[in-house]
């Protein structure tokens, strides 16, 4: 649970509400199919449904600033390197702009392509 403190108070935000805000921004921009959960019995990556987004989303705090990891599935013929570059900038838009926590990092690692 990672927080800030202002004039009126401490306020704490949970890992599942970040990860939401963190699933929804990825899934809006162009060429992103999905968030990509590991299935623990084989492995394999597979391709959230909408309402667990926050699963292909790993959170952790260094120095006080936010570190983020997203897991996703990208749209075949579409350039990887923007969709990643564009994730990044939407995700600590979104995230500095809704809750006021400093972003430190965000890895994006590409699970899949899908046709």
């Amino acid at each position: 649970m990672l927080g800030i403190t202002n004039n009126f108070g401490l306020v704490n935000y949970s890992d599942e509400v970040l990860a939401n805000i963190i699933g929804v921004s990825t899934m809006e921009c162009y060429g992103v199919v999905g968030m990509a959960s590991r299935n623990a019995k084989d492995g394999l990556w597979e391709l959230i449904r909408a309402e667990s987004l926050s699963k292909g989303v790993k959170l952790y705090n260094k120095d006080n600033k936010l570190c983020i990891e997203l897991y996703i599935i990208v749209q075949y013929g579409t350039k990887i390197s923007v969709i990643a570059n564009n994730i990044i900038q939407k995700v600590k838009y979104n995230i500095e702009k809704y809750t006021g926590l400093n972003v430190g990092s965000i890895t994006v690692n590409v699970q899949g392509v899908r046709v």
